[in-house]
């Protein structure tokens, strides 16, 4: 074997020594010598390509074979509590005031419309927006330009019209899309440089990463919802509600009956600033918390491959629907629009016709707060557990609960009497919800790893599709009708979901474990040898 330059710095010597101990002495030792460098100087050097470099890259033991940098896991958790923070803040903010809408602007529609404005602007913003903000401004910058939409939003709540709330609504709407996927794309870059430094499968710290996320950000329901409630709470309504209403609340509500009765009076404006400017403060803190903590992070993959020319901005901006020609992602689109329809249905139809229909609006944020403590402490779960049961089995929880308690809300008719009852229906919806909240982003973002901006902006397109059909439909149809709908499409979507899990597992190409890719290597360095 001839000596030569432009080698990594090992010299033959440690080399044959390396080899000779794989034999030996095992595979794990063996391999720890031979990615140590030879102690002292090293003036002759040696390139072996056919050696060292395995499939056109380069045999790196500290990525493939588990050896640990000893600062990444800190800097990368930091990374993802930082983005987890400024979420949990801006959501504690949006989230409040998006179940508010419909009751404090309920004159004319103007609150469903400007939420129908928002969800509708998402879903074309989702075609097009998210890879090329990221492409231009990278995660860090798209995620606090896209978190001025919502302060903005909160903003045009002071002065509520139909020339401030809808305007408000097309920014956030515009912003709201590039924010998801830049927050999507910043966690699977980060897992992905996390796994490859400890020698761990990718999906399984995504999973990890987007259970803390979730975790974090799904309890800003609790702080939102609790916030409102204080401040609502103020001035409660003590009147009982009527037998005839009760005999309409629930699977039966068809919105035949929509007089307005004290339990859903508006607020006093004092009451009504005082929310709004705690919210908006709490969107601001998000974007300073954003800008001033969060670091920039350069996907591994691209640097890897060398200097690349930008792509055309017409490539980028059709990247997002390009993608469909995988037919993975055109079967797994039903799962963001599930995700869209349930989450629509919790927000609207139970909380309209279950909680202030049978218990009145005091108690909607209560609700509301057992649901997000729920799905925030099955996030974290599942992000744990998928470790051991593999991504099929938290999916098939998920849908099973869920079709559970379609089909429960379908045949229970609420009364003040069974006040655990709502409490228990909205604590199962969040253990479902935790499921599609985490699981869909970290399939996603393995499935499509090298192409996450625009995967993620489909998953954005498809979600915000479930919303604005959600919201359309809300007051025409009978809740029974859309519980049937619920279930129907949660069906279909199992059975794609189902069809692509099988794709995958036939599909010959699948990565190795960590520790068989490291043992594939060094035996085919033995053979070669």
């Amino acid at each position: 074997m001839g000596e030569g330059a432009g080698g990594e710095g090992w010299s033959r010597r440690p080399l044959l020594h390396a080899l000779v101990s794989v034999r030996f002495h095992g595979t794990a030792r063996g391999v720890q010598q031979l990615c140590a460098p030879a102690p002292g100087p090293r003036p002759t050097q040696f390139h072996t390509p056919s050696l060292v470099e395995h499939a056109g890259e380069r045999l790196i033991c500290a990525s493939s074979c588990g050896q640990r940098g000893p600062g990444m896991m800190e800097r990368s958790l930091r990374n993802v509590l930082v983005v987890s923070s400024g979420f949990l803040l801006l959501f504690t903010a949006y989230g409040g005031l998006q179940n508010l809408q419909s009751s404090l602007y309920s004159e004319d529609g103007l609150g469903m419309s400007a939420l129908s404005t928002l969800y509708g602007t998402v879903l074309l913003s989702s075609m097009f927006l998210p890879p090329l903000l990221i492409r231009s401004l990278g995660c860090k910058w798209t995620i606090a330009v896209s978190m001025c939409g919502y302060v903005a939003f909160s903003l045009g709540n002071f002065s509520a019209s139909w020339y401030t709330l809808i305007p408000t609504s097309i920014l956030l709407g515009l912003g709201a899309a590039p924010l998801w996927s830049a927050q999507c794309t910043y966690l699977t870059i980060a897992g992905n440089a996390r796994a490859r430094k400890a020698g761990k499968l990718s999906k399984d710290v995504v999973n990890q990463y987007f259970g803390i996320f979730f975790l974090i950000f799904q309890s800003s329901g609790v702080w939102g919802n609790l916030i409102s409630s204080l401040v609502f709470g103020q001035t409660p309504s003590k009147e009982a509600i009527p037998e005839e209403q009760l005999a309409t609340c629930g699977a039966r509500d068809c919105q035949m009956a929509t007089t307005p009765s004290n339990s859903t009076q508006r607020p006093s404006p004092e009451l009504i600033y005082t929310l709004l400017g705690i919210y908006t403060g709490s969107g601001v803190l998000a974007i300073l918390l954003i800008v001033v903590f969060l670091e920039n992070i350069q996907d591994i993959q691209r640097e890897g491959g060398g200097e690349r020319k930008s792509p055309p901005f017409w490539s980028t901006l059709l990247s997002t629907f390009k993608l469909f020609r995988d037919k993975r992602l055109c079967l797994l689109t039903l799962l963001p629009l599930y995700s869209g329809l349930q989450q629509g249905f919790l927000s609207g139809e139970y909380t309209r016709s279950y909680v202030t229909c049978t218990l009145g609006i005091q108690y909607v944020g209560y609700v509301m707060i057992c649901f997000s403590a729920t799905d925030s402490l099955c996030s974290l779960l599942y992000g744990k557990l998928s470790q051991y049961t593999g991504r099929v089995a938290i999916f098939a929880l998920g849908a099973a609960t869920q079709l559970c308690c379609s089909v429960a809300l379908l045949l229970w008719t609420p009364h003040p009497d069974q006040l655990a009852v709502f409490f228990v229906f909205s604590g199962l919806w969040g253990v479902a919800d935790a499921v599609w909240q985490t699981q869909n982003n970290a399939l996603f973002g393995v499935l499509f790893e090298e192409n996450k901006e625009s995967a993620f902006a489909s998953y954005r397109l498809f979600e915000a599709l479930g919303f604005v059909i959600a919201f359309g439909y809300s007051t025409f149809l009978c809740v029974y009708v859309k519980l049937y709908i619920l279930i129907g499409v949660l069906s279909v979507t199992m059975v794609a979901y189902g069809t692509v899990e099988y794709l995958e597992s036939e599909n010959p190409g699948r990565p190795l474990e960590p520790t068989q890719a490291c043992q594939e290597e060094v035996k085919e360095i033995q053979t070669k040898m």
